[in-house]
């Protein structure tokens, strides 16, 4: 049995078709009843729902995951940044032909690197430029061949659901049109590819349960034309992306006026409109999940597997898909459907970003390696690392996921598609009160394909998530209204 489990006991799954949770959980229940307390301001606060179920805890690594996250070398990604720097400029629209500037040579160079990584892999990853002619497009003056450097290693049990990675291997200074002045790229993004080559080391040798495919990706500083022809070909191939994330700008923790937050990745997840069904008078009656798309339940996901003790990393979500003015190729991702997020660094030092190489006063300028945090990047490469290696080695996000909604009952009956994976062992309910952020109690289903709660669907939030034999949870689904 793996050591990443919630609990020292998991509960023996059963095979009936529905359960009810409030006769098989009166004994784990949490004693959540008390009289609504009085606030300072003499303002009474509302009392915790009462419920079935246990308090939630976060997903502890196993013993094999943390084997995995003690050989992320900063060191090789220091030489891996640095590398990348070294071809003077990495522009969409830069020589494609030169041996040792521009990114041409970029593209053979990691091109070489992860064939390298694959050849130790025992045949599971396999290495090709994805390329393809993007036609004249704003930021793209003439027709231009842009090529993609993906990496594939393929799952060992279910290779059909399938995790991507991206970072961008492309650059720019101030003037988004300039493709021969030197444009370095350290942070913005040699920082995120550097990512991806210490994970295909790592993870080269070690089988993973489902697939995962790291894309170092072009076009995304002249409007993530890489990414989006990705996320369009694998859409086009009906490819079930389960997770993906962009890694962009992870390079550093500095904020502008100096100080650090070494510990701490942002992950930015969007939401999703109002889900509504009809109501009496042809009216429409809200139904939650402004903060449930399933890319805010990777992200919960995210929080629940990577920021501990191993990574030694806070994951801080923030709510939106990402910054002000600002996009990266997750968005490509998202657009066609697929749950997705941006791995980002703490603070963003402005004056050396997308900025001229040059010297002021003493004082250099432009997106130096010599403002990287090298070790800063070997975390945030474990968080992704963590991220990966438990989401490929847990069952599958549940898939049509039902909440009842048509009769009216203050019981809270759910269904859901029984998954196919060889090992897994059941499902949880998890719940939590509308105004709280993230899931605070599961409760155990069992192997079934359905449960009904003796708590009220109309108070509370519900999710269902999976567990295999070894406890490795997956992601939580979020559950549609039907009949």
């Amino acid at each position: 049995m793996g050591d990443n489990r919630e609990s020292q006991e998991r509960p023996t799954a059963t095979r009936r078709a529905f359960l009810s949770a409030s006769a098989v959980t009166a004994a784990a229940a949490v004693p959540l009843v008390g009289a609504a307390p009085a606030r300072a301001d003499g303002r009474w606060s509302d009392p915790p729902v009462n419920g079935p179920g246990r308090r939630i805890n976060a997903q502890r690594p196993s013993a094999a995951l943390r084997r995995a996250l003690r050989e992320v070398d900063a060191d090789r990604i220091e030489a891996d940044v640095r590398r990348l720097a070294a071809f003077g400029t990495r522009h969409t629209l830069s020589t494609q032909t030169d041996p040792v500037r521009g990114i041409g040579a970029a593209r053979d160079w990691l091109f070489d690197q992860f064939s390298l990584i694959a050849a130790r892999s025992g045949g599971r990853m396999t290495v090709e430029k994805q390329s393809f002619t993007q036609p004249v497009s704003p930021r793209i003056p003439t027709p231009t061949v842009l090529t993609n450097v993906i990496a594939t290693l393929r799952g060992t049990v279910t290779p059909e659901r399938v995790y991507v990675l991206t970072g961008h291997y492309d650059s720019r200074i101030s003037d988004v049109m300039n493709f021969t002045d030197d444009s370095p790229g350290a942070d913005d993004d040699a920082s995120g590819v550097a990512i991806l080559l210490e994970l295909a080391r790592v993870l080269a040798g070690r089988p993973l349960e489902s697939t995962l495919v790291l894309g170092a990706v072009a076009g995304e500083e002249q409007g993530l034309y890489g990414s989006i022809y990705m996320a369009q070909a694998m859409k086009d191939a009906n490819t079930d992306i389960q997770g993906m994330f962009s890694n962009d700008i992870v390079g550093s923790s500095r904020a502008d006026d100096g100080t650090r937050e070494p510990r701490t990745v942002r992950l930015f997840a969007e939401g999703v409109p109002t889900s509504e069904t009809p109501g009496q008078g042809n009216t429409r009656r809200s139904v939650g999940g402004e903060n449930d798309s399933a890319s805010r339940q990777l992200a919960r996901f995210v929080d629940a597997v990577a920021d501990n003790d191993e990574t030694d990393m806070h994951v801080r979500v923030i709510w939106r898909r990402d910054r002000y003015l600002r996009g990266s190729d997750h968005i490509s991702f998202l657009e066609r459907g697929y749950p997705a997020g941006r791995f980002t660094e703490p603070n963003e030092i402005f004056a050396h970003q997308h900025q001229d190489v040059r010297v002021e006063n003493g004082v250099q300028f432009g997106d130096l390696p010599e403002f990287c945090d090298f070790d800063f990047i070997a975390r945030v490469a474990k968080v992704n690392l963590a991220t990966v290696w438990s989401l490929s080695q847990a069952p599958g996000t549940p898939k049509g996921v039902v909440i009842v909604t048509t009769n009216l009952t203050n019981d809270t009956q759910l269904r859901w598609q029984a998954g196919t994976e060889p090992d897994l062992a059941g499902y949880e309910i998890v719940w939590r009160e509308t105004r709280e952020d993230d899931w605070t109690h599961v409760i155990d289903a069992g192997n079934v394909a359905g449960a009904t709660i003796d708590l009220s669907k109309d108070n509370v939030f519900f999710g269902v998530r999976a567990y295999d034999c070894d406890g490795h949870r997956s992601p939580v689904a979020f559950p549609v209204p039907g009949t």
